[in-house]
């Protein structure tokens, strides 16, 4: 397996020595545990492992288990082969809630794995249940491999997540383009996986700015960060209103306020420095785009209103959680603060 494709242990788990795939190229062994709460990379490793087999041989026979309601002997009869042996491959769910049957027969099945089968194991890592079992299997006990599948939680990581759809499937699109797309889709990964996947089959060409706003633009114009992005520009009244649109959206003040406070934590980190973007980039554990865009948005902005502005995220982040009775209006007082630079308490 390539360098480039191999990943470490996800952080928290016990050192592995066994193979690390990236859930976007796997390869089948006779076990594979799929490790970590990120469904949707999951999902496609598991998928992709099928593909794989199936191109292989399209007589696989595919059988789903429920590691967390089990019946005694499942594993090992639909892993063992059939009268014509054709490959298996058995997907088991559920494995950070397997019952004591189950552990019990994995872990012998581990020891005598069968040919011809590949068994995927899947533990969200929800819970340390299972954990015996993922410690045979990464100490190499059945010659398995590991695809580790960690939170997908910060902008960076979509990011990521995002430009690596395109690059598999060979399309380009413009990095504004791909930020915008990003972001309109922050809150839920599963939608920005399937609008990734839409605009790669329906594009022919290079996707721009404008390809991402014709299919996506109402939802960027209520994204958290187009509020964010409008009042830290100082476009008071355009703030406004697309704050009230993402609220008459069903937008929460929640995540509205905690998009604005993430880009002012991000400016501050930024300002003052006289490092090029890749040397603070590398030291601040951020990409280069995010400097560039950190340092656009400081342009106006003095330190002391800088101060202020993230004084006031800090209390309407209070207030959104409980200490107010009315979320809407913290936000708002939030945007305006900032938009006009108004002094805190305002």
């Amino acid at each position: 397996m390539p360098p480039s494709t191999r990943r470490p242990a996800a952080r928290g788990t016990a050192k592995s020595a066994i193979r690390q795939l990236s859930w976007r190229s796997p390869e089948p062994a006779p076990i594979v545990l799929v490790a970590g709460p990120e469904e949707v990379c999951a999902e496609r490793a598991i998928a992709g492992l099928r593909d794989y087999l199936k191109a292989e041989d399209p007589s696989l026979e595919v059988s789903d288990v429920r590691a967390d309601d089990y019946a005694a002997g499942t594993l090992l009869g639909m892993a063992s082969p059939s009268l014509f042996g054709e490959p298996r491959l058995v997907r088991v769910a559920g494995v950070e809630k397997c019952s004591d049957a189950f552990l019990t027969e994995a872990l012998a099945y581990l020891e005598n794995p069968q040919d011809g089968a590949t068994v995927v194991l899947r533990h969200t890592g929800a819970s340390v249940r299972g954990k015996k079992l993922l410690d045979a299997i990464r100490a190499g006990t059945g010659g398995g491999v590991e695809i580790a599948v960690p939170a997908i939680k910060r902008d960076s990581d979509r990011f990521d997540f995002a430009a690596g759809e395109f690059s598999s499937a060979g399309k380009r699109i413009a990095p504004s383009a791909l930020r915008t797309l990003v972001s309109a889709f922050a809150d839920d990964l599963t939608e920005l996986a399937a609008a990734c996947q839409q605009l790669i089959s329906d594009v022919p060409g290079d996707i721009g700015d404008q390809v991402v706003e014709r299919y996506y633009g109402g939802r960027v114009e209520t994204t958290a960060f187009a509020v964010a992005d409008t009042a830290i520009a100082g476009r008071y009244g355009e703030a406004l209103l697309t704050l009230r649109h993402a609220l008459s959206s069903g937008a929460d003040p929640v995540p509205l306020v905690a998009a604005i406070a993430s880009k002012l934590r991000t400016m501050a980190r930024v300002a003052g420095t006289r490092e090029s973007s890749s040397a603070l980039a590398a030291r601040l554990g951020m990409k280069d785009w995010q400097v560039d865009r950190a340092k656009r948005d400081l342009v106006g902005w003095t330190e002391s209103a800088l101060a202020t502005a993230i004084q006031a995220a800090a209390r309407a982040d209070a207030e959104v959680k409980g200490a107010s009775r009315d979320p809407v209006f913290a936000v708002e007082r939030l945007v305006t603060v900032i938009a006009t630079r108004a002094p805190y308490g305002s």
